[in-house]
């Protein structure tokens, strides 16, 4: 009987390397003289993972929540989708199981499919290092393995008598995008021309709804101090994640209509998050896997977050790293502006962004940072990319 391998990821970023892995282990299984069908693909994801052949158990965007006071508000709905996946691990057994990412569902999932002796990669560490350090206990109970993307996790996790490994970061392989500035213009209705600036306020849908009205403020008087100093117009983009529903998405578009009625900038939406950050002169990113691909791509960017009031006094008690951004984690220092909750406001965006349009010192300083920034996170193990390595390891749990 083919084996079955269960995959679960539960936002944008996570589902993107979802969807490359199944992908991988597609072709590994057909280096090896095997048929694709070889082995079957079921768990949680969104649209790329089910074009790649991921049988979806649950959606995704389904279970896309963050905060403690958002999770509790959705717990009835979140907790529906969580007994599915569990009722299909134990109806079908799955041969392996990869975890991505998404730790309050995953810890909990782990120990079931740990209970029915399936054997657990989690690919992508959670941020235990940073915070809840009191759950190592749940990664050396119930994780075989675990593959981290950051070169410090692996150091971090061995230490604590866990089986880590270093693949590198998904991101770091991709090439940069190959469409032209002026075919990306033509795509969106954009000047090429003209200044653009990427407007990235998150991929959950609690994190748009919370980020968009102050980033839009912010675009807007930007553009008003543009025309007062006689400066040309910038044009502003703002990509969706894939994971959004249509419902989503007509709620981001309900948003952008009753915010810009009151003001004089248009926004493009747009698909593609990279080709954004290739194209625009700066960007203002919500914290996450985008100010990384930021990083990567080398756009100068501004970091922004905001939660509620509760969970932020909660993360004050317990965070013990002292930057948000992972770019700034990675290089030991702050380059790039976070702008974190009181902070985030229209006027401080404003202020960090117009420093970083201009040719000069403050453009200059960042770009090379991110180089640096660039280097640490492209540096590859040996044994291929990321994706890779874990589609290796995956298939050498189950003797394939």
């Amino acid at each position: 009987m083919p084996p079955t391998i269960f995959i679960s990821a539960g936002e944008a970023s996570g589902e993107h390397y979802g969807a490359l892995l199944i992908a991988a282990l597609k072709k590994r299984l057909a280096a090896s003289g095997q048929s694709e069908q070889a082995a079957s693909f079921f768990g949680m994801g969104g649209e790329r993972m089910a074009a790649a052949g991921l049988e979806c158990v649950v959606r995704s965007e389904e279970m896309a929540v963050m905060g403690l006071t958002e999770i509790v508000r959705h717990l009835p709905r979140i907790w529906r989708e969580y007994r599915k996946l569990k009722k299909s691990i134990r109806d079908r057994r799955p041969s392996v199981a990869v975890l991505i990412d998404f730790p309050e569902i995953h810890f909990r999932l782990a120990e079931e499919l740990h209970r029915l002796g399936v054997p657990v990669i989690f690919f992508v560490s959670p941020q235990l290092w940073a915070w809840k350090k009191k759950r190592i206990r749940l990664v050396q109970k119930y994780i075989d393995k675990m593959l981290v993307i950051f070169p410090f996790e692996e150091a971090f996790y061995r230490e604590r008598g866990v089986e880590a490994e270093f693949v590198g970061h998904p991101l770091a392989e991709l090439p940069l995008p190959s469409i032209s500035r002026e075919e990306f213009a033509n795509e969106i209705g954009l000047n090429p021309a003209k200044t653009w600036i990427g407007l990235l306020p998150g991929s959950r849908p609690k994190e748009i709804g919370d980020h968009l009205p102050t980033i839009l403020q912010a675009a807007d008087w930007h553009f008003h101090d543009c025309l007062e100093h006689g400066h040309p117009e910038p044009q502003f983009v703002l990509p969706l994640a894939p994971t959004l529903s249509e419902a989503q998405r007509a709620e981001v578009k309900r948003i952008l209509a009753n915010v810009l009625t009151r003001m004089a900038i248009t926004v493009r939406l747009v698909d593609d998050a990279r080709a954004t950050l290739l194209h625009a002169r700066a960007s203002v990113v919500a914290s996450g896997t985008a100010t990384v691909e930021a990083a990567l791509i080398g756009n100068p960017f501004v970091v922004v977050y905001r939660v509620s009031a509760l969970t932020f006094a909660i993360a004050k008690r317990v965070v013990k790293v002292p930057y948000v951004a992972m770019a700034n984690l990675i290089a030991g220092k702050r380059i790039v502006p976070e702008l974190i909750q009181s902070d985030f406001t229209a006027e401080n965006i404003v202020q960090e962004i117009e420093r970083l349009l201009p040719d000069g010192a403050p453009r200059q300083s960042m770009m090379e940072e991110l180089a640096r920034v660039r280097g640490l996170l492209g540096k590859q193990p040996a044994g291929g990319g990321a994706i890779d390595r874990v589609a290796t390891i995956t298939l050498e749990r189950i003797g394939l």
